[in-house]
C-alpha cells in the first residue's frame, strides 16, 4: 500500500493547473475587463487615433491659412468675400450652384 499525502507534489500540481485555469476564465470573460472590452476599448482608440490625425491636419491647415490672411490686408478681403459671401455696398454677387444647390465653390474643398 502507498502511503499517500494530501500535499503530494501530484496534488499540488494538479491544485495549482487548476487555479490557474479559474484564474485565467475569471480574467479573460468575468472580469470588468474582459477580454471583450479590452478589445473594444482597442478598436475605439485607433479610431480616435485616426480622427486626431485628421484634426492635426486641419489645425495645420486653419493656422496656415490664419498666419496669410491676416498678415495681408488684401488677402483678409478676399477671404471674408470667399468663405462668408461678404460683400462691399452697391455690389452684387452671383453665386454658381450645382444641380443639389451647393456653391461650386465647395467643391474643391472636399
Amino acid at each position: 500500500m502507498k502511503n499517500h499525502s494530501f500535499w503530494s507534489l501530484h496534488t499540488l500540481k494538479n491544485f495549482y493547473i487548476a487555479t490557474f485555469v479559474v484564474w485565467l476564465i475569471w480574467i479573460l470573460f468575468l472580469d470588468n475587463n474582459n477580454i471583450r472590452v479590452v478589445m473594444s476599448n482597442r478598436m475605439k482608440m485607433k479610431d480616435l487615433e485616426k480622427e486626431k490625425a485628421i484634426l492635426e491636419t486641419k489645425i495645420k491647415e486653419v493656422k496656415k491659412e490664419r498666419n496669410e490672411v491676416f498678415g495681408n490686408p488684401k488677402m483678409l478681403e478676399k477671404w471674408a468675400r470667399e468663405k462668408f459671401m461678404m460683400r462691399k455696398p452697391n455690389e452684387e454677387v452671383y453665386v454658381i450652384v450645382d444641380e443639389n444647390n451647393q456653391p461650386v465653390e465647395s467643391k474643391k474643398e472636399e
